[in-house]
């Protein structure tokens, strides 16, 4: 099949093999209403392309997706109302209202009221992803602050998915159409992550994400490079023991085990002489550790798998962006990609 780079989306409406007369359901969660989730919601099913792939079901509310539509001047996109996802239309954008109290829409604010409505957003979405209603769920980006409360008390959203499988064993994927970075630890401070690293950890992470490649991107035998986690991956225990004590101890243990780990890595050098392209996928460390090359690799955006769960959800990879929200700005492209892998995942798994 011949790649028309400029029209990635026509690409990948080809690739997708779901039958037409029974599309995917995908929920939407709005996130943070205050800042560009309903934007690049807009912008992202404003191309009736998008339709032909999929039947997203948005919850959310109505009267703000009419906010934004009027204020940023979306003018063809419509949508219909839905109580029950099961009778939701095909080919169309769906809404589920969550709520019909009167919400005060503040562009650019982190407010109460948007927090309370982003934690209702992920549970109704949530219940129907675990009945089965939907086949899959996008979480549209907010703060993870927003959600701190006497009502949520997890660390983040995939926290709270985890627990309602009770499973903590998962697995943040940044996945792009470039590049796939799994993470060992991921949004816990520095410090944090370099005193939790241990064998049993990065080998049930190796685990996790080289079982998510297989089932979920159909690769039978895939190739994973594992990063170091000091400075020159360790230079021979001059920079850090981590790797001599921990990491190669566990690459040669899978390689016993059949996967196929290679490594450890010097970050730095591995991204930079463009060593990446030779695998599959990378196990780093800790966050920043993935998400810097990640960003300045995935020029058409990227998005978030939770690989380990027996549920299929993904997010756009940055967050509310407050500081642009209802102007004009967002770009939709990691909204589409967190749809697109979605799709593909489903699709891999049938």
């Amino acid at each position: 099949m011949k790649v028309d780079y400029y029209n990635p989306l026509k690409f990948r409406i080809m690739q997708n093999s779901n039958p037409p007369n029974k599309p995917f359901k995908i929920g939407i969660t709005h996130g943070d209403f205050n800042g560009i989730s309903y934007e690049i919601i807009l912008k992202t099913f404003a191309d009736s392309r998008m339709l032909q792939m999929a039947t997203p079901i948005l919850y959310g509310q109505s009267k703000v997706l009419s906010y934004y539509k009027k204020s940023l001047g979306v003018e063809e996109f419509n949508y219909s109302l839905t109580r029950d996802v099961r009778q939701a239309w095909q080919h169309k954008f769906n809404i589920v209202n969550i709520t019909d109290d009167e919400l005060k829409i503040e562009p650019g604010s982190m407010t109460e009221q948007a927090g309370r409505m982003a934690i209702l957003s992920l549970k109704r979405a949530t219940d129907d992803l675990v009945k089965g209603y939907i086949d899959a769920m996008v979480t549209a980006p907010l703060n993870p602050s927003l959600l701190k409360s006497d009502a949520f008390r997890f660390n983040g959203q995939s926290d709270y998915l985890a627990s309602l499988f009770d499973s903590r064993d998962y697995v943040e994927m940044l996945v792009s159409d470039y590049l796939r970075i799994g993470m060992v630890t991921s949004d816990i401070p520095v410090r944090d992550a370099v005193s939790v690293i241990n064998k049993e950890m990065v080998m049930h992470k190796l685990i996790i994400l080289a079982n998510a490649l297989k089932k979920g991107f159909d690769i039978a035998s895939p190739k994973i490079a594992v990063l170091g986690l000091n400075p020159h991956a360790g230079d021979s225990g001059l920079a850090g023991m981590e790797e001599q004590d921990i990491i190669a101890p566990v690459i040669s243990m899978a390689q016993k085990n059949g996967l196929y780990a290679f490594g450890p890595f010097p970050a730095d050098r591995f991204f930079a002489s463009g060593l990446w392209r030779k695998y599959d996928a990378v196990l780093a460390m800790y966050h920043d550790q993935a998400a810097l090359p990640f960003k300045m690799i995935s020029i058409n955006g990227g998005a978030i798998y939770t690989a380990g769960l027996p549920v299929v959800r993904t997010t756009p990879f940055h967050g509310p962006a407050y500081d642009i929200a209802n102007k004009n700005e967002a770009l939709p492209d990691a909204m589409r990609q967190a749809m697109f892998l979605a799709l593909d995942i489903l699709n891999s798994q049938q």
